[in-house]
């Protein structure tokens, strides 16, 4: 008892150290709050001060709450002094652009972070409103910037945030111009935010220059320059955003290359922090694009595109027979019109295809995680192929420079298919490239489905899909890491295990082998989940595609099986 009254009372003053130093008055009031409330809210003190946000590759990102274990003022102000000294450390010259979406604290987080660079005496550029993440990363290369922060949660849920740093040229180099940050730079720039001092004692200048929107027209010039000139445009697009921040710039990049324009999810069409209509916004979720489908179901569409809140994500969901009674009363082995989403290993291997067909010529890459699918294509087809670990951080750098990087993906619904326009995954610029395809297989009488299916007639059905566990005790997903490890499988799906990779330390990855099966396990870097992505290749016997196919769905779900029995999930 002794020990825990010890306790609480070295956290209250931490506590109390945090209050004094903390600039914002409705954070100050929340914590003391909590304080007031001890000892019964001694466990929510407790993880409020278990440990500071660490700034890694993926930046900060946590939930909106007062305390060092969440996003807030404080943390910001301080994640700022640390990036600009860093910064100023390195020799970097140039403005530091700033951009923010639609979330809680966004613009607060955004608007404090150019007064402390201009308080530096740095140049702070801001975004002239909420603007999609490709916005910012385009803004990093095009305004010769030192780097960019991009204030943003992505697709978590809505009580979070999170603050995202890309470098310019002048730091990052030719293949990290206008791209995430990678190591060494994250522990260089946690190392300077550690060695920031009192808040009272940071200087604050004024907010910055905002820019225009001409910054904005740029990018959709430029985005729509990834097309070719001429072509199909007849298509009929369903659209949400997921009441996100995309729909005002895809909707405009639509028009501007001659698409109709898309029909938009009228109660997701707008930014709302609250994200109101669904569980999490995120279009891999179940339910997430009910609203899409039933749009696109309505309005006649050919094709059903959404974004993740940031747009940085595109999904794609298409037409086609289901099986299923439509109605209570049918046939339930009867098959009926419907609505597919495309796995992001779908839409990758189409849009790399397309870019093929095209003539586009360079490294094609994409992740350890992702399908086996592009590698088998670019084999097939004679061109440059390398494979990462997860994040556009790597994609982006794949190759290391030996080959012109001309299109990455990766199977979370990431896109890069303009690395010279956007350094990043880029749901905009993927969305016209989709609408083109289709639309040109449309003029032909066809569908993206048709496509696929020739894809596996030449190269095999690559069946992928997922297991994903989202937990409340990141602990369990420790356990199941060290469980997979201790007993590495030996066979899957009556296969011997061919090869079992560790991927430690220089990633929290176990890959598993077989001649037809893949298995890849990590812990998710953005969310409290374990992931396991499963893949199958079935050979097309006699051109019979929709056989392979439910062979391949079999042999998944009993993988699925073995998977999760082996992580004890």
């Amino acid at each position: 008892m002794a020990a825990d009254t010890t306790d609480l009372d070295t956290i209250r003053e931490r506590a109390e150290r945090w209050l004094a130093d903390d600039p914002d008055p409705a954070d100050r009031a929340e914590l003391r709050a909590v304080l007031d409330q001890l000892p019964a809210s001694a466990p929510e003190l407790a993880d409020r001060f278990a440990g500071p946000l660490t700034f890694g590759t993926a930046g900060l990102r946590g939930p909106l709450r007062a305390g060092p274990n969440g996003m807030n003022l404080a943390v910001v102000t301080q994640a700022a002094a640390g990036l600009v000294a860093w910064l100023a450390a390195q020799g970097g010259t140039g403005p530091l652009v700033i951009g923010y979406d639609a979330r809680r604290g966004s613009r607060q987080f955004a608007e404090r972070t150019a007064q402390v660079a201009t308080g530096a005496g740095r140049l702070a550029l801001l975004l002239p409103r909420p603007l999609p993440t490709p916005v910012l990363a385009y803004a990093v290369r095009q305004l010769g910037a030192v780097a960019g922060v991009m204030v943003t949660a992505s697709h978590n849920p809505p009580q979070d945030n999170g603050y995202k740093v890309y470098l310019g040229t002048e730091l990052g180099g030719a293949l990290g111009a206008g791209a995430q940050i990678v190591p060494p730079a994250d522990a260089g720039i946690e190392a300077a935010i550690r060695a920031v001092g009192p808040l009272a004692k940071v200087p604050l200048g004024p907010a910055g220059q905002l820019l225009g929107d001409d910054l904005v027209a740029g990018y959709v010039a430029r985005a729509v320059e990834v097309l070719p000139v001429g072509g199909p445009r007849e298509l009929n697009v369903a659209y949400t955003p997921l009441h996100g921040v995309g729909a005002a710039v895809l909707t405009a990049a639509f028009a501007a290359a001659g698409f109709p324009v898309p029909g938009v999810v009228p109660d997701q069409a707008e930014p709302d922090p609250d994200f109101p209509t669904v569980s999490f916004p995120n279009p891999e979720e179940p339910g997430a694009v009910d609203r899409l489908v039933a749009l696109a179901e309505s309005t006649g569409a050919d094709l059903a595109i959404a974004n993740d809140p940031d747009a940085d994500r595109c999904a794609v969901a298409v037409r086609e027979r289901v099986a299923g009674p439509a109605e209570a009363g049918s046939d339930p082995a009867a098959e009926r019109p419907g609505w597919r989403m495309l796995r992001g290993d779908e839409v990758g291997a189409l849009l790399a295809d397309h870019l093929m067909r095209r003539g586009v010529t360079g490294l094609y890459a994409t992740t350890i995680v992702s399908s086996s699918l592009l590698r088998a294509m670019c084999a097939a087809r004679g061109l440059p192929y390398d494979e990462t670990l997860t994040g556009f951080k790597w994609i982006v750098r794949a190759g290391g420079g030996a080959e012109p990087l001309v299109f990455g993906y990766e199977e979370a619904l990431g896109y890069c298919v303009a690395p010279e326009h956007v350094r990043d995954k880029d749901g905009i610029t993927a969305a016209l490239t989709i609408a083109e395809l289709a639309a040109g297989l449309k003029a032909q009488g066809r569908t993206l489905t048709d496509r696929l299916d020739e894809l596996a007639a030449e190269f095999g059905v690559h069946h992928t899909d997922q297991l994903s566990v989202r937990v409340d005790d990141l602990r369990l997903i420790a356990d199941a890491m060290a469980r997979i490890r201790a007993a590495t499988p030996t066979s899957l799906l009556g296969q011997p295990v061919t090869e079992a990779q560790d991927l430690l330390p220089e990633a929290d990855v176990v890959i598993l082998r077989t001649d037809t099966a893949r298995v890849v396990i990590r812990p998710s870097g953005t969310e409290p989940k374990l992931k396991a992505y499963l893949e199958v290749v079935e050979p097309v016997a006699d051109g019979d595609v929709a056989a392979a196919r439910s062979r391949a769905a079999l042999a998944v779900a009993a993988l699925r099986t073995e998977t999760a029995h082996a992580l004890g999930v």
